[in-house]
């Protein structure tokens, strides 16, 4: 393991009366994007007192180390990390939080992740004594096709949904959450004390999808999560059927790990409720699917009964007013239905290949998306 010579020279931050926020990016080969992602934190009402970038085992012969550096960002360049994005964010607050206070405050984005202007004051605002992190309502970037259209309607509904929960973060999501340094340190010395699981540091490096645990773990220590509207990102599509699988599945496969591993309590309790009844809806809903086939093949046509007429026209109204806020395109996909709900038919695949390898104990494996 080996660290730049930049950060080692870094000159310490100042205390300006102040909780400091430092922001702080782990990225693998992320040349092309990181640029735009340190330009986000340049354009924030509320700057950060410190920019870090987390070089994390690159092979790009140091393209992204040298585009952070020429974005303004100091560089803490690591090799032979163990963990993935957990193991460099370990590393990365290792490196940190001696530097810091308690109150001071901790920015984890993604690389491939801009933050709107306002994004870290509205973030600061929210960091009253009981919230331990904020965590960013992310949208999609465009680009991507009807694929790509189809997860700018997810991920709009979803920020709808929070924001119906009033603002209460349901994951402190990857793409960009701040966290309160003396929370992040509770949560180290829970692990360290056995209480809760994943190792002896920040992160866990036993979880596919380190932002659903670390909030888990917040939320176990009895800190408040929220996520407000104002702090909003835009984050990467997929942009082919293959790489959504492969990034779908290890976020569910995750979820569903976290759940084993926490079991059930006060936290986790919500989550389990959510998991049961995505998969009993998978299940009512291919059940309709199959009605409607074998109707179609004995009576060659669909009965039309007007009370179900209206609860579907209902779904319709329901499904277009949650993605009022994804423009024209997505209005008009919510519209048509029979294109979401094929979508759904792919998250619902996701989740069951997801509880199936969960059961059969399956190896786990890591796919970059």
């Amino acid at each position: 393991m080996t660290f730049s010579m930049q950060i080692e020279r870094m000159a310490p931050i100042a205390d300006c009366g102040g909780p400091r926020v430092v922001a702080l990016i782990p990225a693998r080969n992320e040349a092309e994007r990181i640029g735009a992602a340190i330009g986000g934190l340049d354009a924030q009402t509320r700057l950060p007192d410190r920019v870090i970038t987390v070089s994390n085992n690159c092979t790009d012969d140091g393209a992204t180390r040298e585009a952070a550096r020429n974005a303004g960002s100091w560089v803490l360049d690591l090799h032979g990390i163990k963990g993935k994005k957990a193991g460099a964010l370990n590393e990365g607050l290792e490196q940190l939080l001696p530097t810091l206070n308690d109150d001071d405050l901790v920015l984890i984005q993604d690389a491939d992740t801009v933050l709107t202007p306002v994004f870290v004051e509205h973030a600061v605002a929210a960091m009253n004594r009981r919230v331990g992190a904020v965590g960013g309502v992310f949208y999609g970037e465009e680009g991507g096709g009807l694929l790509g259209q189809l997860q700018r309607n997810e991920y709009t509904r979803y920020a709808w949904e929070i924001g119906r929960n009033g603002n209460k973060a349901v994951v402190l999501t990857g793409t960009a959450s701040l966290f309160r340094v003396r929370v992040l340190r509770e949560v180290k010395a829970a692990r360290v004390a056995g209480r809760l699981g994943g190792g002896i540091s920040y992160y866990s490096l036993a979880s596919l999808t380190e932002d659903d645990e670390i909030t888990k773990a917040v939320k176990t220590l009895r800190y408040r999560t929220m996520s407000p509207a104002a702090c909003t990102v835009t984050t990467e599509v997929m942009t082919t059927p293959a790489a959504l699988w492969n990034q779908r599945l290890r976020w569910q496969r995750g979820a569903l790990e976290n759940l084993r591993d926490y079991g059930l309590t006060r936290v986790t309790a919500p989550y389990f409720v959510k998991q049961i009844m995505m998969g009993l809806g998978a299940i009512a809903f291919a059940l309709y699917l199959t009605f409607v086939v074998l109707e179609l093949y004995y009576l060659g046509r669909l009965g039309v009964s007007p009370f179900w007429t209206a609860i579907g026209g209902i779904f319709v109204v329901e499904k277009v007013v949650s993605v009022w806020g994804a423009g024209w395109r997505g209005r008009l996909i919510a519209c048509v239905l029979v294109i979401e709900l094929a979508y759904d038919v792919f998250q619902h695949a996701v989740y069951f290949r997801a509880l199936i390898d969960l059961l059969l104990r399956r190896e786990e494996r890591w796919v970059a998306t």
